[in-house]
């Protein structure tokens, strides 16, 4: 029995290689076009021009030298003629007149500003000034309201003084001596002593002159302890009931009423 091959397909196998060659071919325009690329970029960034290409039959034409330019033929307008600058829009008549009144305003605000750092200049100058005389005020009264305590204090221990030596002495002699003294002084003497010690002393004076230093004694202390310009009655010696203010300092008898 003879054995029979099948008849191989020629169609198929030319297709195959076909597809073969095809890929080869694309594989190799790949390569050419990539180092082409490569040595376009090379040659770009040295200065020098890219080699031709291996498949180019024929070369590019040199181009044709420019043809001189004949003796005295003038030069071109766009080459004589520098490029003109941009010319600024034109300002109108209002705009004007509305810049020149920004610029016064300016001024005046800027006069103004220089006007006002001035005076606020002079405004602290002058309380500077004012502040050192008050500090000066300031220390003249704390020296002259110490100068009126000492004074104070010496005349307080001047009458403690006098009042002890006639709270000491006999009220006869005591007696004896207030019916001769001044008004003002007695009264300073009298306001000052303890009732225990010038009840004696009073009984022993003479009557009229103890009344009436009993009488004045009063409107003192009153006077003393009535607030400064409420009137107050007082009976002058030998004269009619007078109105004066209390508060007055006109009176040389400091009286120091006891508490």
């Amino acid at each position: 029995m003879a054995i029979t091959y099948p008849r191989p397909r020629v169609l198929p196998a030319t297709i195959a290689v076909m597809a073969l060659l095809l890929t080869l071919k694309s594989v190799g325009l790949l390569r050419t076009a990539m180092a082409g690329s490569a040595a376009a970029a090379e040659a770009e960034s040295s200065g020098t021009p890219p080699p031709a290409s291996a498949d180019t039959s024929k070369a590019a034409p040199a181009p044709a030298p420019a043809a001189p330019a004949a003796p005295g033929a003038a030069p071109s307008v766009a080459a004589a003629l520098p490029a003109a600058a941009p010319q600024p829009p034109p300002v109108s008549d209002a705009e004007r007149s509305l810049l020149l009144d920004l610029r016064h305003r300016r001024d005046m605000l800027d006069m103004r500003d220089r006007a006002q750092e001035q005076r606020d200049a002079v405004m602290a100058a002058a309380e500077k000034k004012l502040a050192a005389r008050v500090a000066e005020l300031n220390a003249l009264q704390a020296k002259l309201e110490t100068l009126e305590a000492a004074r104070r204090s010496h005349d307080s221990a001047n009458w403690t003084s006098l009042v002890h030596i006639y709270e000491t002495m006999k009220p006869r002699d005591a007696a004896t001596i207030f019916d001769a003294l001044d008004m003002q002084v007695l009264l300073g003497v009298l306001d000052r002593m303890s009732e225990r010690k010038a009840a004696p002393i009073l009984a022993a004076m003479q009557p009229e002159r103890a009344r009436l230093a009993t009488q004045m004694l009063a409107e003192l202390r009153t006077r003393a302890e009535t607030p400064p310009g409420e009137p107050v009655s007082t009976m002058s010696p030998g004269a009619a009931p007078a109105t004066i203010q209390a508060g007055d300092k006109s009176s040389p008898i400091a009286l120091n009423p006891k508490g």
